[in-house]
């Protein structure tokens, strides 16, 4: 089993370099449910592409000067190796990524080692969510694999999870978590998909740790510079999606799995991973603010109602260009720095916060209206019932008249029994 690291807590304030501040001491392990998403626990069929028999020239180019590094990485510099995951094709096949993604994050030969058996980890308090959502994520899994080779494959996933969580206790398990390990390990195998997802979850610039504090605060935080930057490249956008109130809850899964989840193609998958491995940690908003973007004439022609955007929106199509939204999303970057855009998230949070108190006060006063409707009712009834004859008989028959009366009256008058707010909604009855 793994050893444990003491001094590795952290807590629930991360800044956009997924710097996140240590947590009270003696904190508990425990589940974090409120990430349990519904998008997040049904995923797509992922589809897993052939090569193509046609290659683009400077892909082909970009191969052999690949191969040439590789024969040598020790004396590759690190901007060569991002240089060849950020441009045009990425890292172009698994074969590549195998041994180059671990580099990019500074993964060392010496920490790829063996993985304990699945029973040594099986009585860890987050086993059985793991393993159910392990389970859940066959889709992910390559079609055709033989039975035995996919079990095994099961296996090594909920093992390379445990083996984070142990390690860092700190960390909370979220549910999309498995869809960027699955990722890691069929690119890169079973032992070094574990230092590299240690990497992404703990460290001072690591992507996934805002996701794994207690609450989803931080998470929803980053996720909000979204909106500013889709702002300031396209006002009219911007306030068509503000005046649908759809937010930012359609693209949490893309940020939770890096796309892992929403994308059913498994190369666009990957070419994402490339780029992902050695961008800065908030990155991944701006390659949704870029695909939001991009889809903009779906959204102008999408009714201006919550419910309906968020469908829309959340429903990722096959044949995106993601070597144009990444080239979109850089462009985004460097023209807008996330320490500028502080101002503005604050300022956008200040308002939900304050829309989210005046709901509650809403349903407050409702809950007190509703409360006073049935007092006058149990009142009303109460009176009648001492003005009832005291005969069972007579008081059936007096009963069963003032019923009927009730329905009559109901019938002719109905806007007596649909009394209205202020704000046009009804009242929910007595």
């Amino acid at each position: 089993m793994e050893v444990k690291n003491p001094d590795s807590d952290l807590g629930d304030s991360c800044n956009f370099n997924g710097n996140c501040s240590p947590p009270a001491k003696n904190h508990t392990i425990n589940l974090n449910n409120a990430k349990n998403i519904d998008d997040i626990s049904t995923p797509s069929e992922l589809k897993f592409d052939e090569d193509f028999e046609f290659e683009d020239p400077d892909v082909t180019i970009k191969r052999k000067q690949m191969e040439k590094c590789l024969e040598n990485p020790d004396l590759v510099n690190i901007d060569e190796w991002e240089k060849f995951a950020k441009s045009k094709g990425g890292l172009i096949s698994d074969h590549y990524r195998r041994r180059i993604w671990p580099l990019l994050v500074g993964v060392t030969r010496d920490e790829m080692t063996d993985p304990p058996s699945l029973h040594e980890l099986s009585t860890h308090v987050e086993y059985n969510q793991v393993v159910l959502d392990v389970n859940r994520s066959l889709k992910r899994f390559p079609p055709g694999i033989p039975y035995e080779q996919r079990v095994a494959l099961q296996d090594q996933l909920t093992v390379l999870i445990l083996r984070v969580i142990i390690k860092y206790p700190h960390l909370k398990y979220y549910q999309g978590y498995h869809d960027v390990a699955i990722t890691l390990l069929l690119v890169c195998g079973d032992r070094a998909s574990f230092p590299l997802l240690c990497r992404l979850s703990y460290g001072p610039k690591a992507p996934l740790a805002p996701f794994m504090q207690t609450t989803m605060q931080p998470t929803q935080h980053l996720l909000n510079y979204m909106l500013p930057v889709i702002r300031r490249a396209d006002d009219k956008l911007a306030d068509c999606l503000d005046k649908a109130g759809v937010g930012t809850m359609f693209a949490l899964p893309w940020y939770l799995t890096w796309f892992g989840h929403s994308l059913n193609r498994y190369s666009d998958v990957v070419r994402l991973y490339d780029y992902f491995l050695c961008a800065p940690p908030l990155f991944p908003v701006y390659v949704t603010a870029a695909l939001v973007l991009h889809r903009a004439p779906e959204v102008f022609n999408c009714e201006v109602d919550m419910a309906m955007m968020h469908c829309l929106l959340s429903r990722l199509p096959d044949d995106l260009p993601f070597e144009e939204i990444l080239v979109t999303a850089k462009r985004l970057y460097e023209e807008n720095d996330p320490t500028d855009l502080e101002g503005e998230v604050a300022a956008l949070e200040r308002r939900e916060e304050e829309q989210r108190r005046l709901d509650e006060e809403r349903m407050r006063q409702r809950r007190v209206e509703r409360a006073g409707r049935n007092r006058a009712a149990t009142g009303a009834l109460a009176r009648f019932r001492r003005l009832l004859p005291r005969s069972p008989f007579a008081r059936g028959a007096a009963l069963a008249a003032a019923a009927a009366l009730l329905a009559v009256y109901a019938y002719y008058r109905p806007d007596l029994f649909s009394r209205k707010h202020a704000d046009g909604s009804d009242f929910e009855g007595f």
